[in-house]
């Protein structure tokens, strides 16, 4: 199948919302399964990994097909939890399409919001499918109200509910006016409920008016009819409005149950685009530079992007590829416009999750997986050697959440650290680096489920142990008073002696801000050849400052007088003479800690403006300014990063989720007492 008969489809929502369930669902209305899986049981499609049997939750994306009337449906099952932010982006590049799974809890949840509102930005068609129906405090009726009070008259209603001793008990059709009664697995036709009637030409007239707002052609159709437009002018209609994000259609169901799947399946099939229909991607010509919009066209060259990598440790790399254009087959050989690099394609397959159905052709609209490929990772292009091109980058949130990690056994270290960058080429929303002022490695994410998921994959998938800790915070230490000190070295053991003699200058101030070392020494007090054992000694000796034992920074070391003894003299004298005079002059100079201060961009709705800014004061924070844009504020912070390390998860609980923010270090301030005095305590102990 190509383009056409082709819809790609991420479920997308809350966590909890049921989305995998309905993947479930999906697939066994489909013909694809032989029994509903169930999350709870670990026995579902799409969350096949150790850590989601074991969470009984999605932690990554992943992919299953199943067929409807025809039409091939790739569903995309992505994680609804924050901290996987970075596979609801992988997911998104992947489909056309999206179905958003909604809680019928009364209220429109975060992640809803959320998942709605980034569909709405960046154009992605987009339905709602209200699960739960079944539970005991459902209430569909409420819930459509609440999505509607939130989005206007965007939210479009496919089915009248009907509802039966409170509960939803099947649905009148808006567009062809007829009635089903919920049955196991399916669904039966009844009259309509005479009580229903009314309601019922009301919701098809405003479905009329979205349709007939379009385009010019229906609304002057409209006009002439009398305010009338045709089955089929409705659904061409509800098409248009899904494709500009006018129109986000809304029914109800129950995945564990399988009741409204078969509705879902329908409206997949009847309103949303296919590849053929979605708008362009934007790419780059490489050769060029030039800017180009792609359609999906199976007859021009080949060009995907690989939008996920796993890697099994047994059976090798697995890159989930979109192909945008053309068609890619075994044995041909395509371009990584990324790397630079040819790559040979080995092996090609449909993904039903972890089971692997291998192909032989892929073709533009397309979602499938190539076989260990070498050279290629998340985000790459490939491509046709006959039209070199590039899709942009799929951007990942930012990964502020930072824990220090080290292997819970010393031998297991490289074990690790190995698996680390192995989990880095599947996940490429973390990242690992080392501090060089510290010593320690840290690992940057999007929140503590993320960090932890990571070492539960190592322990499954590689065999080794790893503890997440709080990383140190890089103190400094400087000076605030000027002073000067004699160091002597003289040692003598029966034989040939040691002997050095220095006088040096110590003040705050070095050019580069870190070290300076000054010979102003004149008459040959200390010779030529010994003065770099001096600076050597100085550069040995500012790695412990007298506080706490943190570099000492903004040191300005002048020479100015030393002795030599013209036998007994050599460089290891010198050396530890600058120590001595390094050691008696922090005494005296006033010694201060440093810690580093970050600026930080932190964006919230406005309704939680005052609770931000109460918790920026409480961290010994400073308010640069404030912007607006839209709903939201941007506040510009300058804060002590020792009062930032749990902060993701702290704006987090602040803003309902609503909250993010950056930062990047700007320079050291000086420690306050009270506070220095705590630092130095627990560090000597």
């Amino acid at each position: 199948m190509m383009g056409g008969e082709i819809r790609n489809i991420a479920l997308i929502g809350h966590g909890g919302a049921g989305k995998t369930s309905l993947a479930e669902a999906l697939l066994f209305n489909g013909g694809k399964t032989a029994k509903l899986g169930k999350v709870v049981e670990g026995t579902t499609t799409t969350d096949f990994t150790a850590e989601e049997i074991e969470r009984k939750t999605s932690v990554s994306l992943a992919c299953a097909y199943t067929e409807w009337q025809g039409v091939k449906i790739n569903i995309v099952d992505v994680p609804g939890f924050y901290d996987f932010e970075g596979e609801f982006e992988e997911a998104v590049r992947a489909v056309g399409s999206a179905v958003l799974v909604a809680d019928a809890c009364g209220f429109v949840s975060v992640g809803a919001e959320k998942a709605i509102n980034y569909c709405l930005k960046r154009h992605v068609p987009l339905m709602i499918f209200v699960n739960g129906i079944d539970k005991e405090n459902a209430d569909y009726v409420k819930t459509v109200e609440a999505f509607r009070s939130m989005y206007g008259r965007k939210i479009a209603t496919m089915h009248a509910p009907i509802i039966r001793a409170g509960k939803m008990q099947g649905y009148v059709s808006v567009i062809s006016g007829k009635a089903y009664e919920f049955k196991p697995n399916g669904r039966e036709e009844i009259h309509v409920p005479e009580d229903m009637q009314g309601d019922v030409e009301l919701l098809k007239q405003s479905l009329i008016e979205a349709a007939a707002e379009t385009s010019d052609e229906f609304l002057e159709k409209y006009d002439k009819e009398g305010g009338w437009l045709s089955n089929d002018d409705i659904i061409t209609g509800i098409k248009q409005g899904l494709r500009s994000g006018d129109t986000i259609p809304i029914l109800g169901g129950s995945a564990t149950q399988n009741i409204g799947v078969i509705n879902l399946l329908n409206e997949i099939v009847a309103v949303m685009p296919s590849p053929k229909e979605r708008r362009p991607v934007s790419a780059t010509l490489t050769d060029s530079g030039e800017k180009v919009d792609v359609y999906c066209d199976e007859n021009a060259p080949f060009a995907g992007q690989v939008f996920k990598t796993v890697v099994d440790p047994f059976a090798g790399k697995l890159s989930y590829i979109r192909v945008f254009t053309g068609e890619v087959s075994v044995g041909d050989t395509v371009y990584n416009s990324a790397t630079e690099k040819e790559e040979k394609i080995n092996a090609l397959c449909f993904l039903n999750g972890k089971k692997q159905e291998s192909v032989s052709t892929l073709g533009a609209g397309e979602i499938g997986a190539v076989g260990k490929l070498s050279d290629t990772a998340t985000g790459d292009t490939l491509c046709s050697v006959k039209r070199k091109i590039k899709f942009s980058e799929i951007k990942m949130p930012p990964a502020m959440y930072a824990m220090a990690i080290r292997a819970k056994r010393t031998e297991e270290e490289d074990k690790v650290f190995q698996g680390l960058n192995k989990l880095r080429e599947e996940d490429k929303s973390f990242i690992i680096e080392k501090n060089t002022e510290t010593g320690e490695t840290v690992i940057r994410g999007l929140g503590e489920t993320q960090l932890d998921v990571i070492c539960r994959k190592l322990k499954n998938k590689y065999g080794c142990s790893a503890e997440l800790f709080t990383p140190a915070v890089a103190y400094k230490e400087t000076i605030t008073a000027k002073t000067e000190a004699e160091g002597k070295h003289k040692k003598q053991s029966g034989g040939a002696g040691q002997f050095g003699v220095v006088n040096i200058r110590f003040e705050a101030g070095a050019a580069d801000g870190e070290f300076e070392f000054i010979d102003e020494t004149v008459g040959g007090s200390v010779p030529k050849p010994f003065i770099p054992a001096v600076e050597k000694g100085l550069k040995e000796a500012i790695k412990q400052g007298p506080l706490a034992g943190y570099p000492m920074i903004n040191l300005k070391c002048t020479l100015f007088d030393g002795k030599y003894h013209p036998v007994d003299s050599k460089e290891v004298a010198f050396v530890s003479a600058a120590r001595l005079s390094y050691d008696d002059a922090m005494t005296r100079a006033k010694p201060v800690l440093l810690e580093p201060v970050y600026t930080y961009a932190i964006t919230v709705p406005s309704e939680f403006l005052g609770d931000v800014l109460g918790d920026i004061s409480k961290r010994r924070g400073r308010v640069l300014g404030m912007e607006s844009s839209g709903d939201n504020q941007t506040v510009s912070a300058e804060i002590p990063y020792a009062e930032m390390a749990k902060y993701a998860m702290d704006l987090r609980s602040m803003t309902q989720a609503r909250g993010v923010y950056t930062g990047e270090f700007v320079r050291y301030e000086t420690v306050p007492n009270e506070i220095q005095e705590k630092i130095i305590a627990e560090r000597k102990k």
